[in-house]
């Protein structure tokens, strides 16, 4: 790839403010800003401050992040037009306008994922799969992460913020790990930021919407396809791999990763049979577990 291609490009503030772009995918408002520390913590703040201004499906982008933070508290720093940083107000409510319970909120940054796995195939011809609970991986190394965070309000309503952060343009000495990669590093058909921003935009709101109007139903058919469910395990690298499951208060499973429940959830079963339902943590794909054998011997190989 040329390396004029490689290099960084600020987001088409023109293009993202297209009103045929924003109509079709039902976005309110997209706001793009030069640098902040973090999109999350922005909208967070915006929200609380002046919840009228931010209603559901409003987007927040940024050029530049410099305190993005992920799961676990963990925090990065990309260099500046290399990734796209954006984090969407979500106000999760059915065709009726009634709120969907609280208890469906799990499987939104699992739609997100969903629908970055769809922008990467469909946009940039990279083939991607999931990692519970809600990490894209390009054969096997981390190209985006997805944080959700709750908004409680004084009203009573539960808004969720919804970050995202795509690795787009940096080169292998600017990846924060050595298991992580970026589009430009998976032979894309683009590293444009703006076109992969849109896609994942329209992507998102196709499948949160049919999410909504389904009433937050995992099992229900989505956007013209399969059940959320049944698209999520189709593509989840985790299932049917022997994990490590950290957990908080530094707890930790070790076993096969199964299914997931009804509200995403990731089925782990050990060693002895057991299983364990893990709603929250960090999973570590390991390699496979060898059965114990006549002399005695087992453990993981």
């Amino acid at each position: 790839m040329d390396d004029a291609r490689t290099q960084g490009t600020p987001l088409d503030r023109t293009e993202l403010a297209d009103q045929r772009f924003l109509l079709a995918a039902g976005i309110p408002r997209l706001d793009v800003v030069d640098s902040t520390g973090s999109t999350n913590a922005d909208l967070l703040r915006a929200v609380a401050s002046d919840p009228a201004a931010w209603t559901d499906l409003s987007v927040l982008t940024a050029e530049y992040q410099t305190a993005a933070r992920g799961r676990l508290e963990r925090h990065w720093e990309a260099p500046p037009l290399s990734s796209v940083s954006v984090s969407v107000v979500l106000r999760p409510v059915n065709a009726e306008g009634r709120p969907l319970p609280t208890d469906t909120y799990s499987w939104l940054s699992l739609i997100a994922a969903v629908a970055l796995r769809e922008t990467l195939l469909e946009t940039a011809g990279i083939p991607a799969e999931l990692k519970w609970p809600n990490d894209v991986l390009v054969r096997g190394r981390k190209i985006a992460g997805i944080l959700a965070q709750l908004a409680p309000m004084v009203d009573g309503s539960v808004p969720v913020v919804l970050g995202t952060g795509l690795n787009v343009t940096l080169r292998e000495e600017d990846l924060p790990v050595p298991t992580a990669t970026s589009v430009v590093l998976e032979s894309p058909r683009t590293v444009n930021r703006t076109e992969l921003l849109k896609s994942y935009l329209s992507h998102f709101a196709s499948l949160y919407r049919s999410f909504c109007n389904a009433d937050g139903d995992p099992a229900a058919g989505l956007a013209g396809g399969p059940s959320l469910h049944k698209r999520v395990e189709s593509v989840m690298a985790t299932l049917g791999k022997q994990v490590r499951a950290q957990l908080p208060g530094d707890h930790e499973i070790i076993g096969h990763a199964t299914r997931l429940d009804e509200f995403g959830s990731l089925l782990v079963v050990d060693r002895d049979g057991r299983e364990h339902v893990v709603t929250a943590g960090d999973v570590v794909h390991l390699r496979p577990w060898t059965p114990p054998d006549s002399s005695g011997q087992d453990g993981y190989a």
